[in-house]
Parts: structure tokens; sequence; C-alpha cells
């Protein structure tokens, strides 16, 4: 990555897909994955950022957390058949406090691809490069 601009990428694994997020903190990183992993199901510009959920969890480091953080958004999108499209994360240290926005799935309008059955710790990576630019990125099985 050249810039520092928060941003996200799907990555090929096998039959599952990975979900990559950048940006200048941990927290951007973060919100940057769960947007990739709204965007392995539907288009995300389709998706209308109007009820919010809150989401917490810890765990004992940032890729664990990670980890943690995508599964409670499956969790949610499953229970409360929602798709997400905005994300406002905070971390301290290895807690989590976020607010997820996104409406009830309509199949006409979303067309959802695929239902994500979990998070994995496969390519499970959070990191730092040398320029400030944050990381983080795991597979997701389909």
């Amino acid at each position: 990555m050249q810039s520092n601009a928060p941003c996200w990428e799907h990555f090929p694994h096998q039959a599952d897909i990975g979900v990559r997020g950048f940006g200048p903190s941990a927290a951007t990183a973060f919100e940057q994955a769960a947007l990739a992993m709204t965007a392995v199901v539907a288009e995300v510009g389709q998706v209308a950022a109007i009820d919010p959920v809150e989401i917490c969890c810890e765990a004992p480091d940032l890729e664990l957390l990670l980890v943690d953080w995508l599964n409670r958004l499956i969790f949610e999108m499953a229970t409360r058949h929602l798709l997400f499209s905005r994300y406002a994360v905070r971390l301290e240290g290895h807690s989590l406090r976020a607010s997820a926005w996104g409406e009830r799935v309509n199949a006409e309008k979303h067309r959802p691809a695929v239902e994500i059955k979990g998070a994995t710790y496969t390519e499970l990576k959070v990191s730092q490069d040398e320029n400030g630019l944050w990381l983080a990125q795991c597979v997701v099985d389909v």
C-alpha cells in the first residue's frame, strides 16, 4: 500500500475468501476488514446505514480480537437478518467497542451472494508496517 487512506480488499484462498483492511490505525483497519467482509455478501454501496448495533469483545491479542470482532458481526448479521455498511471501532488494549450500522437484508435489493459461516485463524494477521499503515486480515469461511 502506498497511501495511509483506509481501504479494503479481498484475496483468494481455496474455496474461501480472505478479507483485508488497511488504515492509519488498528481500529480503522478493523473497520475496513469488516467492510471487506460485508462485500463478500453484497455490494456495500447498496446497504443503507440505518439500524445501529453495539458490539463489545475482548481477546488476549489483536489478532484474536479481529477474529472475535468479525465473528460477532457474522452472528449479528445472521440473528438480526442485517447487513452492515458502516462501522466505528474503538480499541483500548485488547478490548473492542464498536457500532455497526446497517439494514435488514432485502434479497431483491442486496442480492446476497453467499452466507459467511465464520472468520477463521487462516492467514490471520494484524500488524503495522514501517510507514505506520495497519493491516487486519483473515480468511472467512463461506
